[in-house]
């Protein structure tokens, strides 16, 4: 009967997983009855719903290069042309720059996406039930991942029983061990077949509510939004696609050598 202490284990990892994906999923339905209907997004909150925000400091940085108040080279360097932002997006921007006027991408994007003007979106979209709480851990996909990896734990655990010596099925009243151990792993199973009907795509930053938003949009011929909702890949400019991808700094200190 030394197997029992591991049937136990097993089920208690996957209670806690498949309790957890419970909670979850249960939050997620409240938010997706408590957001608004018919609400159209801005192109800072679509950003940070399909990205992060990383992604609205990208579409800032993009915006601004494209109206000639900033100048990006293909190198990834950031030159500051009009150092007035129009809004509080833009402002963080000019702040991560610094009073230089000139800076490297990745530290702007890393100042603008942790800047004060982010948060208080995120936490306005929050509060409209349209985004993940920060905090959260994915809320849903986490949840997921916590009940493959209990799967994969009861798995293992369920071969550790079976390899014990003296553990053959008259120990377990002719019921086989991997029979019992199955028990729990068809729960962990069973989770992850609903959350996948019910609630695929796992959400990282968008609640539910917020991903039927997102698929309402038209990116045809407005590539600001292209770049709010798929990134950089989407910026036109191959110079800007450069500079934003780390290759042209690469380059030009090869270049120097």
């Amino acid at each position: 009967m030394f197997w029992v202490p591991l049937f136990l284990l097993a089920w208690a990892v996957t209670a806690l997983a498949c309790g957890r994906l419970c909670l979850a999923a249960s939050r997620a339905a409240d938010q997706e009855r408590a957001a608004p209907r018919g609400r159209e997004l801005t192109l800072y909150e679509t950003a940070f719903l399909s990205g992060g925000p990383d992604r609205v400091a990208e579409v800032t940085l993009v915006a601004m290069a494209g109206a000639r108040r900033l100048l990006i080279a293909h190198t990834g360097w950031a030159t500051v042309v009009d150092p007035v932002g129009r809004d509080e997006m833009e402002r963080s921007v000019l702040g991560a720059i610094g009073p230089a006027g000139q800076s490297r991408i990745a530290p702007i994007r890393r100042g603008a996406a942790t800047a004060d003007a982010v948060r208080a979106l995120a936490d306005r979209l929050v509060a409209a039930g349209l985004a993940v709480p920060d905090g959260a851990a994915s809320g849903v996909a986490a949840a997921v991942r916590q009940v493959r990896a209990a799967a994969v734990a009861v798995l293992a655990l369920g071969a550790t029983a079976a390899l014990l010596p003296g553990q053959g099925p008259e120990s377990a009243g002719q019921v086989p061990i991997a029979v019992w151990f199955g028990l729990p792993l068809l729960l962990c199973v069973g989770c992850l077949v609903i959350a996948r009907v019910e609630a695929h795509p796992y959400p990282r930053w968008a609640s539910p509510a917020g991903q039927r938003l997102l698929g309402t949009l038209s990116t045809r011929g407005d590539h600001l939004t292209a770049v709010a909702v798929h990134g950089v890949r989407a910026v036109p400019d191959p110079g800007l696609r450069q500079a934003f991808s780390g290759r042209g700094r690469r380059e030009a200190a090869h270049g120097g050598l």
